[in-house]
């Protein structure tokens, strides 16, 4: 069994849409990136990457290529899934949590499970999503970023055949 953490943080730009676990929120602004800036999907992806020791999300997909402009993180997530099941990887559970005092995403949140469950080709049972604020601390309190971490179990195959492995 392998641990990952994933950490991601993106300042908030008016007239910007507002994408979080690849649910549209309809707010003011959202977060500004080279992506689509979906926060707690780049921290999950962090996580899946760190869980197998396979570097992080700007090796796989930089900010620097202009192919990642504007991109879908749902698809980057499922990229990157494919990327560790290949190397003999499943999934097991994540546990994600927003950080933000603006918007209220309770309403969002079961939808939010289901995007993440089909993207990972898991039941929604296995993915939770979980928002809170800093009581108006910090960048996120004062409204001028979000951030969000992720935490990922994932499992080896035994019947994977990789002669490098150590575990």
């Amino acid at each position: 069994m392998r641990v990952g953490f994933g950490y991601d943080v993106h300042r908030l730009t008016k007239g910007r849409k507002c994408i979080l676990c690849g649910v549209e929120i309809p707010c003011e602004f959202g977060p500004d990136g080279h992506s689509d800036a979906d926060v707690p999907v780049h921290a999950l992806i962090d996580a899946i990457f760190g869980a197998t020791a396979l570097g992080d999300i700007g090796t796989h997909f930089p900010d620097t290529d202009i192919k990642y402009k504007n991109a879908d993180s749902i698809e980057l997530l499922k990229t990157a899934y494919s990327i560790v099941t290949s190397q003999g990887f499943f999934f097991c559970n994540a546990d994600i949590t927003i950080v933000t005092e603006l918007p209220r995403l309770s309403p969002y949140i079961e939808r939010m499970r289901e995007v993440l469950a089909d993207a990972l080709c898991t039941d929604i049972g296995n993915v939770n999503v979980k928002a809170t604020t800093e009581e108006k601390l910090g960048f996120t309190g004062a409204g001028e970023g979000i951030s969000a971490s992720a935490v990922v179990l994932l499992n080896r195959n035994e019947n994977h055949a990789n002669p490098s492995s150590r575990t």
